[in-house]
């Protein structure tokens, strides 16, 4: 599959086209560099990170069975990262209880010098209704870190509930779920047909 290839669009009403593209660790690395190194993305955990480091990361995820990794497009330029992953697999196995049709997720919408009102819920909108475009996606689940209270507030806005705070090896998280039923109840975006 070619970064090229759209996987996923939506035209949101207000901010315009949003689509989402495989990730290419050489040919993204020089731009994921400077969006997981930025200070806002602390909560990403990669800000000592080279060149070299982020295009490994990205090489061994791209290559792994049960993660995957996008780049999302904000009229038609790289505005935002995606991660996908089994959580049955990866990030929570042992934490809870893994149903099928379960998708960890994760995101980082990139930095900007020129904030657009009401861009992030826009890209988590469209993160959340490429995944759910997937009709074996059943619930979409996250682990952001429990101080990551903008995230926590986001996250509501599209449909996730808490459930409980989980330690990992890196952060105490906020275990949360949103459901298809959820999603489309706190967005209005009915989805279950790929595009």
């Amino acid at each position: 599959m070619s970064t090229t290839d759209t996987l996923y669009s939506r035209t949101d009403p207000v901010l315009g086209d949003f689509a989402i593209r495989p990730l290419d660790p050489f040919a993204d690395a020089e731009l994921l560099h400077g969006w997981v190194t930025h200070p806002k993305a602390s909560f990403w955990m990669m800000q000592d990170a080279s060149l070299p480091d982020v295009e490994r990361e990205y090489m061994r995820i791209t290559a792994h069975e049960h993660h995957q990794a996008y780049i999302g497009l904000h009229e038609g330029r790289p505005a935002f990262l995606m991660e996908t992953y089994d959580p049955s697999e990866l990030e929570l196995v042992g934490l809870y209880d893994a149903q099928p049709g379960d998708v960890g997720m994760h995101f980082l919408v990139a930095p900007s010098d020129q904030p657009l009102h009401g861009f992030t819920r826009a890209v988590i909108t469209t993160v959340m209704a490429a995944i759910f475009a997937d009709p074996a996606t059943v619930r979409v689940v996250v682990e952001p870190d429990v101080a990551n209270t903008a995230v926590h507030a986001l996250n509501e806005v599209v449909g996730f509930v808490p459930e409980r705070q989980v330690t990992k090896p890196e952060k105490e998280a906020l275990l949360s779920f949103c459901t298809r039923a959820q999603f489309e109840a706190a967005t209005g975006i009915a989805q279950g047909v790929s595009i």
